[in-house]
């Protein structure tokens, strides 16, 4: 049985929750491939609003198991507070969650790493969420780092003291005022560390290749968006894993060859949160309204989100790379009511126009050349059918079929996992 992937496109924040939610009821298990609680997963029905941020988005489905892959950085604080959040909803977590003994642990020094390392770049910082993800990753590259299996035997915290001494020695290094009371840190830490105790660790790569042996459908849940990816992305300004289609592999042990679906997730605008280029950015009042009807703000961070119109040439890309089978358009309610939308589709780059998304995209390299479609005014937020969807709102999902060469399956018009219409 084929494993179905689930990624965002764009810079994240695209509504891969929302989806991966709409879309458990067809799966038997949700599987989180990278990333770390930087990210974060809105997911709102029956009148109420959850944000996830390691947990899988298909956890408050009973027929579905939600897996956290090897390939994820976990912090256990975090994940408590997750877990705490989750108690009221009458779910049951040791059947329904296990976690991959292979993925890596943030201890509290990679969260002090992480802001050590930040505010020493000064001006030329990259806008990290200063979770400790980049540090946690390092680690893990440089064959230092703690896993969840690690805390099923008696010597872990002789492991943790020994890592936690050296960030210690490292953030003196960056020499910045970096105020922090370890030892009250660690106390949390260690409390939370007993609370991930209690789930279920398994050898994740065994576990779905019997499960694939057993004909179960899965659906690989990624974070972040393939611009932040960490090979292909607008380096430096990314995230420290792949977030791209092969990153389900590593961060799952799923063989490329079971892969089948690729579900690419796109806003109908563009957004970025933090720092990096960002070609089609709105600093008018076109852009001030997208934020705001959009309610653009980091679930995780609550940082404002910059806003700019949809950037064909950025997103033709990420389609290439993963590979995209089906398209899903999220926000198309948010422009409503703009008289004109434009589309970039391509670039001027060093004197040419380009249609590729070349090496360097920072201000000043590039510029966008746009296509102006028609808007639409009509409220899109009770709409339940394809046919409904106004003409206007078609010619622009047309348009970018065409460019994109994928077809769009799914049109949302709303935060609720009703608002969600399938063509």
């Amino acid at each position: 049985m084929a494993v179905d992937l689930l990624l965002g496109l764009q810079w994240g924040d695209e509504g891969k929750g929302k989806i991966v939610d709409v879309l458990t009821k067809d799966y038997d298990i949700i599987a989180r491939f990278q990333g770390g609680p930087n990210a974060g997963h809105t997911l709102e029905f029956d009148g109420i609003k959850h944000v996830l941020h390691t947990i899988p988005s298909g956890i408050f489905h009973k027929n579905a198991i939600n897996i956290v892959g090897n390939g994820v950085v976990i912090d256990p604080v975090i994940f408590k507070k997750e877990l705490d959040n989750l108690a009221q909803f009458n779910i049951d977590i040791q059947s329904k969650l296990f976690i991959s003994r292979k993925a890596h642990l943030i201890l509290p020094t990679h969260r002090l790493l992480d802001a050590a390392s930040e505010t020493a770049k000064g001006k030329a910082k990259i806008g990290s969420t200063l979770k400790g993800i980049g540090p946690t990753y390092m680690d893990k590259t440089g064959r230092n780092g703690m896993r969840i299996g690690d805390l099923e035997f008696s010597d872990w915290k002789n492991k943790y003291r020994a890592l936690a001494n050296k960030h210690e020695a490292m953030i003196g290094f960056y020499n910045v005022d970096i105020q922090y009371d370890l030892q009250e840190l660690e106390t949390e830490f260690f409390n939370a560390v007993e609370a991930l105790k209690e789930l279920t660790f398994i050898d994740s790569e065994e576990f779905l290749f019997n499960a694939q042996k057993e004909g179960k459908k899965i659906l690989a849940e990624g974070a972040q968006g393939s611009l932040l990816d960490i090979d292909f992305g607008t380096y430096p300004y990314v995230t420290s894993s792949n977030t791209t289609a092969a990153g389900a592999c590593t961060g799952l042990g799923i063989a490329p060859n079971k892969i089948g679906g690729v579900f690419g997730i796109f806003k109908a605008y563009a957004t970025r949160v933090g720092s990096g280029p960002f070609p089609t950015e709105l600093f008018d009042e076109d852009g001030e309204t997208m934020g705001r009807v959009g309610n653009e703000f980091g679930a995780t961070t609550g940082r404002p989100r910059r806003c700019g119109w949809i950037d064909l040439v950025a997103l033709k890309y990420a389609v290439q790379i993963n590979g995209v089978t089906e398209l899903m358009m999220m926000k198309g309610d948010v422009l409503s009511g703009f008289k004109k939308i434009k589309v970039c589709t391509a670039y001027k780059y060093k004197g040419k126009e380009v249609t590729h998304l070349p090496y360097n995209i920072e201000e000043g390299n590039v510029s966008p050349v746009y296509t102006e479609l028609k808007g639409w005014d009509e409220d899109l937020t009770k709409l339940t059918k394809a046919d409904q969807l106004p003409k206007t709102l078609n010619t622009y999902i047309d348009f970018l079929e065409k460019e994109l060469e994928v077809p769009i399956k799914i049109v949302s018009v709303g935060p609720d996992r009703t608002q969600t219409i399938h063509r």
